[in-house]
């Protein structure tokens, strides 16, 4: 029976992706992964190497059988732009088609942005990266903070940006640069950075943390993301603080953003500013014998712990600036995770620091650009 372009197109693009992230490198194992017989993919494979997507070159040796040539996915075809932002800059970055990283930029934004002066540097950023790129753009993702529509490609709200409320990302993008748009809430991208690109990438139950000008979680079960009904999962930022809900406190997100765990470890008053580099001035306080300390990992413990005993995820993945005051902050916070609520000896909450940068946001948008990926000529 004729299968329909949809369902050839998806068979294409699935076929690079198990490629693509290694789960496949031959005929064989593409066959297993795709659930379809080997002749089969044997077709499948010969349009993609005609096409100039994929090659098939060199040999690789099993310890037992015929050696088998290895698969591989070209990088010619073309580049995915990812960009991500917060309040303070905007960062993009390039993939090519076989998932190298090409180039990458930090764009920062001036005081108190305005809506029109992010979606202005957010278009002028991917404009420029595309200049330094010979090979044709295929797709852009973005990472947006706050509630995001990733169905309908719209940025909901962001509190941190003036006037910054049902912004049409994917329309803005799709009619300057012509290409399919994806858009993605920005912590939810990391975790597609963390899958793609983090030493953990082969966990399928995981949570991001990140506390950044806001806080929030991101969280992927069985290897997918989770958004929520209302596209609000993760935003436990929203929560009052503390949780017994008094009206005259303000949402977690207030005590438990970077700046604010930076003032509080620093001993500094609410209000005081912060350094720009709030990375390289939380490296300043890893040796830090205060009390501070032990004040701001219960906070994280409380918030953490209900998460873990909530979600039960493997692992948390802390990303942001936090990340630079080290192993010990984790383990202080793990330590009185189990302080607090002692059920965690069962589900123990685990809490390291992710290996990726400040550019992981983007990365993560470029893969969900990549990811989505279907081919044009079915």
């Amino acid at each position: 029976m004729r299968q329909k372009t949809s369902d050839l197109r998806q068979l294409y693009a699935s076929t690079i992706l198990h490629i693509r992230s290694g789960r496949a490198t031959s005929r064989t194992t593409l066959a297993k992964a795709l659930g379809i017989s080997a002749s089969t993919v044997g077709l499948y494979v010969d349009q993609l190497i005609a096409t100039g997507h994929l090659s098939e070159s060199g040999l690789e040796h099993g310890f037992m059988g015929r050696p088998k040539r290895r698969l591989m996915v070209k990088q010619e075809p073309g580049w995915f732009a990812g960009v991500e932002f917060n309040a303070n800059r905007i960062q993009v970055i390039g993939l090519d088609f076989s998932g190298q990283i090409l180039s990458g930029e930090k764009v920062p934004l001036p005081a108190n942005p305005s809506a029109a002066e992010v979606e202005a540097s957010i278009l002028s950023s991917i404009a420029q990266l595309q200049t330094r790129q010979s090979r044709p753009l295929l797709g852009v993702g973005v990472g947006a903070p706050g509630l995001v529509n990733s169905k309908e490609g719209i940025s909901l709200r962001y509190s941190f940006v003036r006037g910054w409320e049902n912004v049409p990302l994917k329309s803005l993008l799709t009619e300057k640069f012509k290409v399919p748009v994806e858009v993605e809430n920005n912590l939810r991208s990391i975790a597609l950075a963390e899958r793609w690109f983090g030493e953990h990438r082969e966990e399928k139950d995981y949570i991001i943390v990140g506390p950044r000008s806001g806080f929030a979680i991101a969280c992927v079960q069985a290897g997918k993301l989770v958004h929520g009904a209302h596209h609000a999962a993760g935003e436990i930022g929203l929560w009052p603080w503390p949780l017994s809900g008094d009206g005259s406190r303000r949402e977690l997100h207030h005590w438990l953003s970077a700046p604010m765990s930076y003032r509080r470890l620093a001993g500094l008053s609410e209000t005081a500013p912060v350094p720009d580099d709030l990375h390289t001035a939380m490296a300043s306080l890893v040796n830090d014998p205060s009390t501070h300390w032990d004040e701001v990992a219960a906070d994280y413990a409380r918030v953490l712990g209900c998460v873990q005993l909530l979600l039960d995820p493997k692992l948390c993945l802390l990303h942001g600036p936090l990340t630079a005051l080290g192993d010990r902050f984790c383990k202080a916070v793990m330590l009185a995770s189990i302080q607090v609520a002692p059920a965690l000896y069962e589900v123990p909450l685990k809490l390291v620091r992710s290996q990726l940068g400040d550019d992981a946001g983007a990365l993560g948008a470029a893969s969900l650009a990549m990811e989505a990926w279907l081919p044009t000529y079915v």
